[in-house]
């Protein structure tokens, strides 16, 4: 995505001088879109378009700071939910993120859509993919996350505090560790990471991510949930990816599957994914994506699939 960057100011103070920077990025997507997935099950426009704002800036003591608003999201501005606003304090190592950002589980666990996307997101919304996500929504997704990182390793614990929302008051608290090294030339995350909400649920997970010589990456992801609100337990969730990037083409596949679906023993939801990009230069690229969702409830088995072909403009 290119950058044009609208404004560079001196902000002139008693206490001395500081810079910052105001940059508008955007994308827009055109294309077609269908399957059974959708409610006609009919072939359809796709279009979409987002605009970006970012602000950065450091203090005379070396404290940078920032924020960012994607104007693509409903609700931006508001104090008390976010909507695609995220603002940053960051010293050395230590970094305090809040509004429209990750948990500090879903920030240390890798996802397995490691190559291409597609305009509608079928590599991600098919019925087995979990992108680590599921609980950050609590509370109007509003989290502070605190993390600190050294020497490859990341760790990090997050908050969402009870806004508004009717229902259970209790935070949802989390804790995560990612750690990177280079093995012989391939890089290996390992990822992890705990996220609970008293008397709601509460999710336990681990994850490895490789991107090898070549542009050859691969995932895999483990996690296991229990809701305790609706009296479940020990759901698990699995799940694999493959990418492979070189030049302007890049091309993923993933698969996963949850077991013990609504708390039936033995009922699985599971799908697969699959997306291409083709980079034409100059900002604008080629997509095609596909996913395919089996999902069994009480044995009964019912099968969906979503398709999607278009162009992106970044600008």
């Amino acid at each position: 995505m290119k950058t044009l960057l609208l404004a560079s100011t001196a902000l002139v103070a008693t206490a001395g001088i500081a810079a910052a920077d105001v940059a508008i990025t955007g994308y827009a997507e055109i294309g077609i879109i269908g399957g059974d997935a959708y409610t006609d099950s009919r072939t359809q426009y796709h279009t979409d378009i987002d605009v970006t704002f970012a602000m950065t800036g450091e203090s005379d003591g070396g404290l940078s700071f920032g924020a960012k608003v994607d104007l693509d999201e409903n609700g931006a501005f508001d104090n008390t939910t976010q909507g695609g606003e995220t603002y940053f304090l960051s010293y050395g190592g230590l970094r305090l993120d809040m509004g429209d950002t990750d948990s500090a589980y879903d920030a240390a666990m890798q996802e397995v859509a490691l190559a291409g996307a597609s305009i509608a997101d079928d590599e991600t919304a098919h019925a087995g993919y979990n992108g680590n996500s599921s609980m950050d929504g609590i509370h109007g997704g509003q989290i502070a996350r605190v993390s600190y990182s050294a020497s490859g390793l990341t760790v990090g614990v997050s908050a969402a505090v009870a806004d508004s929302d009717a229902g259970n008051d209790n935070p949802a608290l989390a804790i995560g560790a990612a750690y990177t090294a280079d093995m012989g030339g391939t890089s290996v995350t390992v990822g992890g990471g705990y996220i609970t909400q008293e008397d709601n649920a509460d999710m336990v997970g681990i994850s490895v991510k490789a991107a090898m010589a070549g542009g050859f990456s691969v995932g895999v992801n483990f996690s296991e949930t229990d809701y305790a609100a609706a009296g479940l337990e020990n759901q698990t969730h699995m799940a694999i990816g493959v990418g492979y990037s070189m030049d302007a083409l890049s091309i993923g596949l993933n698969y996963g599957v949850y077991n013990d679906h609504a708390g039936v023993d033995g009922d699985e939801d599971s799908g697969f994914g699959v997306a291409a990009t083709y980079d034409l230069g100059g900002g604008l690229a080629a997509h095609f994506g596909y996913g395919n969702s089996t999902m069994e409830n009480a044995g009964v088995e019912t099968d969906s699939d979503s398709y999607s072909l278009g162009l992106s403009m970044s600008f």
